[in-house]
C-alpha cells in the first residue's frame, strides 16, 4: 500500500469516475499542503466539480484513494465530509431562503441541544462571524431578502462555522465587485496562515496569480499539468486548459451603431429597491456596459426594465414610442430579453430540456394550426441555435441541469435569440464560465450588436466590461454617477465613479 506523504494535508491519487458509459475522471491526482491555496482549473466539463464532490462525499469514486492527514477516508455523504473537516462552497447557492442568516450558518448545529436553542448566542456568534469577514449583514434577516452577493458571503460563513481543515471555494467571486473580492482574498490569507488548506476554483485567471501557491489543471477528466504558480504564466495556464493558445480574448468587431437610440430609459425609480432617477439610452448595434460596486443597483435596474420588479415612476421608450413593462410578459411582448445573473433560479427551468427552455419564450414562432406546436419548426429552430451557440449536449431533449455552467449560460442566451430580441439585457454574461466559452459568448454579443440589437451588459468583471462595451455607465447608490467613453476606459476611472469621485484631469 502507498505510504502517505506527511507534507500533504490532502492526497487524492488515481481518482476515476464514470457515469454510465461516460468517463468523467481518469486517474486524477491532487495533493494539497496545509496552509496552501491550491488553484484547481479547467474548462466547464473538465471534471473539477466531480472531483470535489468525490472529496466531500456527494459522489463515490470508482477507483483511487483519498487521504486526509495521512489516513484514508471514504465519505459516503456530505455530512461525513463535514465531520472530517471538508467543506465546499459551491458555485450554486444551497441556502434555505425562508430561514434567517444565522439559522443558515448554524443549520448543522440546530437541534443538537435536547432542551432549547440559545438564539441570543446563535445570532451573536453568526453576527461576529459575518463581521470578521468584513461584511455588514443583519443575521436575523431572512436569506430571501438578501442580494446574491450577501448570499455568497453567508455560504462562506456557513462553511467557516464548521472549522474546516480543507475549504473548497468554487467560483466564489463571480458576483463580487473588486472591493468585495479583495475582502475575500484578505480572509483567505488569514485562513492560510492558520493552516487551513484551500482549494480555489475560478475562471478568473487574474485571481489565481494573486492568491494561489500551486495550480493544477484538468482537461477532459485528466490532469494536464500541476506546478507552482511562480513557474507558469497566464498563456501557459490557458494552453493547459484548452490544449492550444488563446488569442484575442475580447474579439474585435466592426462597430456599426445606429444614429438614434433604439431604447431609452427616463427617470426610472423603483417602488421597493434603491434604484432612483435612472436615465440612459442605447442605440441599435451598440454594446452598453453598466458597472458599479455591489449594491449599486445594476441588477435591480435591469429587473425594473424587464418588469420583474415594480416601478414607482419613470418611462421606457422603444424606437421612440413609450412602452409599459409591468411584467416580464409585457417585456417579452416588446422583444426585450433579460439574461439573469442568477441563471439557476431566475434564468432557466433546470429539470426541463434544452428544447423546452429555449421554446418557452417564443411559442408563436413554432405554432402550427389551431395553436398546437409544430414539432418540425421547433426541432429546426432548436437545432439551429444549438449549432450556432456550440452548446455541448448529447441531445436537445437533455435536461438543462445536466449541462456545464457555460452551456447552461448559452441556453439562457438562446432563449432570447429565438425571438429576435430588439433589446437584450445580459447580467454577468460569463459568470462561472470557462475561458473558451467566454470567447464564444463575446462573439455572440458582437453578433447581436452587428444585427442591430441594443445590447446592455452588466458586469462586475472590469476587464470584461472594458473589453466588450462601446460605452460604460457607472452606478452608485441606485443612480447613474458617470459615463465613460471608449477612450476613457480604465479600471481606475470605473472605480473612481463607483465610489463617487470625479475623474482625474
Amino acid at each position: 500500500m502507498q505510504n502517505a506523504n506527511k507534507d500533504y494535508r490532502l492526497e487524492m491519487t488515481g481518482i476515476s469516475k464514470s457515469f454510465g458509459i461516460v468517463s468523467v475522471l481518469e486517474k486524477v491526482d491532487l495533493k494539497v499542503k496545509p496552509g496552501e491555496i491550491h488553484a484547481l482549473l479547467g474548462e466547464n466539463g473538465a471534471g473539477k466539480s466531480t472531483l470535489m464532490k468525490i472529496l466531500s462525499g456527494v459522489h463515490q469514486k470508482d477507483a483511487g484513494r483519498v487521504l486526509l492527514n495521512g489516513k484514508e477516508i471514504n465519505p459516503k455523504n456530505t455530512h461525513d465530509g463535514q465531520v472530517l473537516g471538508i467543506n465546499v462552497v459551491y458555485q450554486e447557492l444551497s441556502l434555505v431562503n425562508d430561514l434567517s442568516v444565522a439559522e443558515n450558518i448554524y443549520l448543522h448545529k440546530l437541534g443538537a441541544s435536547q432542551f432549547w436553542m440559545n438564539w441570543k448566542k446563535i445570532n451573536a456568534d453568526a453576527q461576529a462571524l459575518i463581521n470578521s469577514l468584513g461584511f455588514e449583514i443583519d443575521v436575523t434577516a431572512k436569506v430571501s431578502h438578501l442580494s446574491i452577493v450577501q448570499k455568497q458571503i453567508v455560504e462562506i460563513a456557513k462553511a467557516l462555522s464548521e472549522d474546516p481543515k480543507v475549504l473548497v471555494l468554487d467560483e466564489p467571486t463571480t458576483v463580487f465587485d473588486p472591493t468585495d473580492t479583495q475582502k475575500l482574498f484578505d480572509n483567505l490569507f488569514k485562513l492560510k496562515e492558520s493552516g487551513i488548506s484551500i482549494i480555489y476554483i475560478s475562471h478568473h485567471l487574474e485571481e489565481i496569480f494573486k492568491i494561489a501557491d500551486t495550480v493544477t489543471v484538468l482537461r477532459d477528466g485528466k490532469i494536464s499539468g500541476s506546478q507552482p504558480i511562480n513557474e507558469i504564466d497566464t498563456d501557459g495556464v490557458i494552453k493547459l486548459m484548452i490544449g492550444r493558445e488563446l488569442k484575442d480574448l475580447y474579439p474585435p468587431r466592426t462597430v456599426n451603431v445606429g444614429a438614434t437610440p433604439i431604447f431609452e430609459v427616463k427617470n426610472l425609480t423603483a417602488k421597493d429597491t434603491l434604484v432612483k432617477d435612472v436615465s440612459f439610452s442605447v442605440k441599435g448595434g451598440e454594446v452598453l456596459g453598466i458597472a458599479g460596486l455591489g449594491g449599486s443597483g445594476r441588477t435591480e435596474t435591469a429587473k425594473l426594465i424587464f418588469g420583474a420588479d415594480q416601478k414607482k415612476s419613470g418611462q421606457l421608450f422603444l424606437k421612440g414610442k413609450e412602452i409599459k413593462t409591468n411584467s416580464p410578459v409585457d417585456a417579452v411582448g416588446y422583444e426585450i430579453g433579460l439574461v439573469s445573473e442568477n441563471r439557476k433560479e431566475e434564468g432557466l427551468f433546470l429539470p426541463l430540456s434544452i428544447q423546452e427552455n429555449i421554446s418557452v419564450t417564443n411559442f408563436k414562432a413554432i405554432a402550427g394550426k389551431f395553436g398546437f406546436v409544430n414539432k418540425e419548426k421547433e426541432n429546426n429552430n432548436i437545432q439551429n441555435l444549438i449549432e450556432k451557440l456550440n452548446i455541448k449536449t448529447p441531445s436537445a431533449i437533455s435536461p438543462v441541469k445536466n449541462l456545464s455552467g457555460g452551456n447552461q449560460q448559452k441556453v439562457a442566451l438562446a432563449k432570447w435569440l429565438s425571438i429576435d430580441s430588439k433589446v437584450i439585457l445580459i447580467d454577468e454574461p460569463t459568470r462561472g464560465v470557462d475561458v473558451g466559452a467566454k470567447v464564444e459568448i463575446y462573439h455572440l454579443i458582437n453578433e447581436l450588436a452587428k444585427n442591430g440589437v441594443g445590447v446592455i451588459v452588466i458586469s462586475s468583471d472590469m476587464p470584461e466590461i472594458m473589453g466588450i462595451a462601446d460605452r460604460i455607465l457607472v452606478m452608485k447608490e441606485g443612480s447613474i454617477y458617470g459615463e465613460l467613453s471608449k477612450a476613457e476606459f480604465s479600471e481606475e476611472n470605473i472605480l473612481r465613479y463607483a465610489i463617487g469621485k470625479p475623474l482625474k484631469n
